[in-house]
This record gives C-alpha cells, sequence and structure tokens, in this order.
C-alpha cells in the first residue's frame, strides 16, 4: 500500500510505543517520515529502523516553542513539507487529587495540550499554504474520568474540545482534524500504571482484557492503523471526531 507516498508525516514521542508504531505504519505506507522525541538518540535509531524513503529523528521539547520551531523548520526543510501530524506525546503523573503536586498537574497539562498547541500552530502554517493536511490528537477514555488521573483525564478532555476548534477553523483550508481515544494499549506507560497501583503487569492486562467487548488487549499497531486511515484521503469527510479504539470496554 502507498497511501502516503509523497506524503510527510511527523509523529511526536514517536520513539516508543504508540508513537513508533505510528511511525512505522506511515512508513510501511510509503511517506516519509520524522520521529519527534525527547529522546534524541532514541528518535535517531527508531528514525533509522522504520525502513522508509526518508526518515529523520529529531529532539523536541513540545511543550516548548523554540524547540517545536526549531523542528518543524528542520522537518520542511529536510522533508520537503509537512502534511500530517499526530500529536502523540505525553505523560503521565498519577496521584490522587490530595497527593498531586502543582508539579504533577502543569508537566501532564504541558506536554499533553500545550504540546498539541505549539505543534499545531507550527504545522497549520505549512498546511494551510498547501490547502491540505491532516492532524491526528491522541486523547483517552480516561477523558471521561479515571481515579488517580485528574490530571491526565482533565488534559485528555481538553483534547477533545481542541480537536473541534481545530476542525473548525482549519476545515475552509484542507485540513482534517481529529482524535483517537484509546482504551487499554500495551505501552511502557500501562506497565508503569500496573505498578503504581500495585498489580502485576501481565494481570493487568488480562484483567482489561476481561472488561472488553472483543477479550483481548490493545496494541499500538491498533491505534496506528486508526491514525492512519483519519490521515488518509479516504477520511476526507471526517473531522472534528474522536474515535474510541477499546475493543468495546464495558459497553
Amino acid at each position: 500500500m502507498s497511501r502516503f507516498a509523497g506524503r510527510v508525516a511527523v509523529v511526536t514521542g514517536s520513539a516508543r510505543g504508540i508513537g513508533a508504531a505510528t511511525a512505522a505504519r506511515f512508513a510501511s505506507e510509503g511517506a516519509k517520515v520524522a520521529v519527534l522525541d525527547l529522546d534524541a538518540s532514541a528518535a535517531e535509531q527508531t528514525a533509522a529502523g522504520l525502513g522508509a524513503e526518508q526518515a529523520v529523528g529529531i529532539a523536541c521539547d513540545v511543550a516548548d516553542a523554540a524547540s517545536v520551531e526549531a523542528a518543524v523548520e528542520r522537518v520542511v526543510a529536510e522533508l520537503g513539507g509537512f502534511d500530517i501530524l499526530v500529536n502523540n506525546a505525553g505523560v503521565t503523573r498519577d496521584n490522587l487529587l490530595f497527593k498531586m503536586t502543582e508539579d504533577d498537574w502543569d508537566t501532564v497539562m504541558s506536554v499533553h495540550l500545550r504540546g498539541a498547541f505549539l505543534m499545531s500552530k507550527a504545522a497549520q502554517k505549512h498546511m494551510v499554504a498547501a490547502k491540505y493536511g491532516k492532524i491526528v490528537n491522541l486523547s483517552s477514555i480516561s477523558a471521561l474520568g479515571n481515579r488517580g488521573q485528574a490530571n491526565y483525564s482533565a488534559a485528555k478532555a481538553g483534547l477533545r474540545g481542541f480537536t473541534r476548534t481545530l476542525a473548525l477553523e482549519l476545515g475552509p483550508f484542507g485540513v482534517n482534524v481529529n482524535a483517537i481515544a484509546p482504551g487499554f494499549i500495551v505501552t511502557e506507560m500501562t506497565d508503569q500504571t500496573a505498578r503504581r497501583v500495585g498489580v502485576d503487569p501481565e494481570e493487568y492486562r488480562k484483567g482489561a482484557a476481561a472488561l472488553s467487548a472483543v477479550k483481548r488487549i490493545g496494541y499500538p499497531e491498533d491505534i496506528a492503523a486508526t491514525a492512519a486511515f483519519l490521515c488518509s484521503d479516504e477520511a476526507s469527510y471526517i473531522t472534528g471526531q474522536t474515535i474510541t479504539v477499546d475493543g468495546g470496554t464495558k459497553l
């Protein structure tokens, strides 16, 4: 398949996990890919292993405006454009509200919300000029509330509103904006969550599978496939939507 031949896809937080799987999916379908991550060496290593026509790993702190601008300039200079943005970068600082620090709150808000804002603002200049673009934001089913994640839930809910608003603003310029709300996905982050609540990661996965209608856990490739569809021209009439990918959890 080559749905993205000639397109430039940028995925934030993509040295590992969902981001890496998404970058790999775009590469497999012909895109030139930029792997953006706080960890420069990991970003370069992931980019080198994609097998893309062209791929570059770039150090980027999505919560820092100067870092974002520099990364976007490099993407355009080295890959020749900016057609697709997946705002995947994220962190967790889980705790019950009475234990949550201001830094816990600010860090999560900065990476998820400020990061998506800065990256989208920088990307839209190129997309609007080209009259073409696709933006996908990573929300979560935790946007509806999850114990111990007041900061994360609020940030992910914010991304839903951000997505709807950008869809309205950028739609007239040929830019589609959607969000994905993953359920349980096997990543280092979900393993950390399991340990935080005192559960073995493998047992945590079994519990998550039992709650889903399809009786299995999700994998980064499940989210990557959804992102690829939303960024394809086949989805050109879909915008402003949040697509839940959770295996029918608690249906």
